[in-house]
């Protein structure tokens, strides 16, 4: 993101070499001068990052015990969510296996560098609408008022798409995948006793990469618009992405159809919207072409 954005303003004397930027006379800046401006916005981020990461350190002892570790536990609201859904479907594979896992520690630093990390991690999440301004106020001087006017809305509708991936993956990826890899035996001899670490990167990883996939639409617009992915595309390998979704499903869900669907239905809608965000951006030849197709 930050050589993307740093590319951008670089390359406004060639773009706008004479012209006007909201009316004004173009002021080309050099490349030490986008290079300070990327400091101080990378200064801002940091500065935001470390307060809510302070904040998230205070109330560390909630946010382990009812948020983090939550999910961890069979009395978790998705598990009986899915259970009381099974119950009215009559499935009862919708109730997952009980499941309590043991979580312990190793390493004699390693709860004190868990509470820094997550406090990290959380600091990150909660900054995520700041550090999109922050890009798109870099970006800005670079636009024309009509690409301003389009790119507004994307600092809200990217961290809007984050944030409900984030939920997504929380209470519906991260449980089926804890509950699924938490269960799993090799043998009856073999009791699972999961390192704190181990526990941590699987809930963080998921909760991360889902988070990252919900922004989908918005690196298909980007593609689109500069014309290195066309709707077209999309459609001829929609059956891949399929197979690949429900694979994804599949790993993690018990083996029934309902609980592959819930999982399922969101991924593929939003490759559906990806699509419908390529047809609209697209150059019109592209349109065209693809209407052919």
């Amino acid at each position: 993101m930050v050589i993307f954005a740093l590319s951008i303003p670089y390359g406004m004397k060639s773009r706008k070499s004479n012209g006007e930027i909201n009316g004004e006379k173009a002021n080309e800046m050099t490349f030490w001068e986008h290079l300070t401006e990327l400091r101080s916005r990378l200064i801002r981020i940091l500065l935001s990052v470390l307060v809510f990461s302070v904040i998230a350190f205070i109330y560390s002892r909630f946010i382990f015990d009812k948020i983090i570790l939550a999910p961890k536990s069979s009395d978790f609201i998705t598990y009986r969510w899915l259970c009381s859904l099974g119950r009215l479907l009559h499935v009862d594979s919708l109730c997952l296996p009980k499941m309590n896992l043991e979580i312990v520690n190793l390493n004699l630093s390693g709860q004190f560098m868990t509470d820094m990390y997550i406090s990290i991690f959380a600091g990150i999440i909660l900054a995520t609408p700041y550090i999109f301004w922050q890009a798109w106020k870099f970006i800005k001087p670079a636009l024309y008022e009509k690409e301003q006017r389009y790119a507004r809305s994307a600092v809200f509708i990217m961290s809007g798409l984050f944030f409900l991936g984030v939920l997504f993956s929380y209470y519906f990826m991260v449980p089926w995948t804890l509950n699924f890899l938490g269960t799993y035996q090799v043998s009856d001899m073999v009791d699972n006793r999961i390192a704190l670490n181990s526990y941590i990167s699987t809930v963080v990883s998921v909760i991360l990469s889902v988070g990252v996939v919900f922004e989908l639409p918005v690196v298909v617009y980007v593609l689109a618009k500069i014309g290195i992915m066309s709707s077209s595309f999309l459609r001829k390998n929609r059956k891949y992405a399929f197979v690949i979704v429900l694979i994804v499903a599949a790993i993690i869900t018990p083996p029934d159809v309902f609980s592959q669907i819930i999982v399922t239905m969101p991924l593929w809608l939003l490759y559906e919207v990806s699509i419908l965000v390529a047809k609209r951006v697209e150059p019109k030849e592209l349109t065209a072409e693809s209407e052919e197709v």
